[in-house]
């Protein structure tokens, strides 16, 4: 089985500054890490490879440092891995991210199966896994709870609805969306490191897509600008109870529901 998994380098803080212009997060010299919901989509692939066989393939979209996360999905498992870097990417949205991704997945080599996070901690919008689906015309499942069976030919997994539990199953080449804690994602190994450390990650840029179109890309191949993005406010009321367990059960249930959240 071949697989390949999109991951993303995000800030590791939300104090991120934001250009004015071009409503762009500010990246540079910020601390960086791979998206926390990346990881459930790496274990899910590396699981399906240990139970199946097969190769593990990592693809991100970003500058060179990117090389970072690639190298930690080496020191998990993965095989091979691909950045996609180009100037002329930058301040892409999600349409123009996941075109972008499916030019560079084209270029990659053939694939059974693709598999995202559920979203970034830095754009929350989940949308670029089914639009990479649709760019590359393949079936997709959001929303994946869980693997259930992998057959010669087809997926079957679990989804997690608004109000049901549903249950699909999708053809191969496909893409799929994992949950949060589909599955407890392993730490990077240091044996791995030193095993990996001299291995080659394929760059390419826009001159190496099929598509050379500039206006399919990055800013201006972005239908949709952000506005403005701000962190949430800090919260830091508090309240201190005394009393017995009922009473301060009592208090905190009267709590919740004046908080709405029950």
């Amino acid at each position: 089985m071949e697989i390949i998994v999109c991951i993303k380098q995000v800030p590791e803080t939300t104090k991120v500054q934001v250009d004015p212009k071009t409503g762009v997060l500010i990246r540079d010299g910020i601390d960086t890490k791979m998206n926390p919901y990346d990881l459930f989509a790496l274990e899910t692939a590396l699981r399906l490879k240990e139970d199946y066989g097969g190769r593990v393939k990592t693809i991100t979209m970003g500058p060179p440092q990117a090389e970072e996360i690639i190298k930690e999905s080496f020191m998990m498992g993965a095989d091979e891995g691909m950045i996609i870097s180009d100037r002329k990417f930058a301040g892409a949205d999600v349409l123009a991210t996941a075109y972008t991704l499916s030019q560079g997945i084209r270029k990659f080599g053939d694939f059974d199966l693709i598999i995202t996070g559920k979203q970034t901690t830095d754009g929350d919008t989940a949308q670029v896994g089914p639009e990479i689906a649709e760019y590359l015309n393949i079936p997709h499942i959001a929303n994946v709870l869980r693997i259930m069976k992998v057959g010669e030919k087809d997926i079957t997994v679990e989804m997690d609805m608004p109000e049901t539990i549903e249950i699909a199953k999708v053809k191969f080449p496909c893409l799929i969306s994992v949950e949060k804690d589909i599955f407890e994602p392993r730490l990077p190994s240091y044996k791995r490191k030193i095993a990996t450390q001299k291995r080659e990650i394929k760059m390419i840029c826009l001159n190496d897509m099929e598509d050379k179109n500039e206006k399919r890309y990055g800013l201006t191949g972005s239908p949709t600008q952000v506005e403005r993005i701000f962190p949430p406010d800090e919260n830091l009321d508090k309240e201190i109870w005394e009393g017995s367990g009922e009473e301060l059960a009592e208090k905190i249930t009267d709590k919740l529901k004046e908080l709405k959240f029950i």
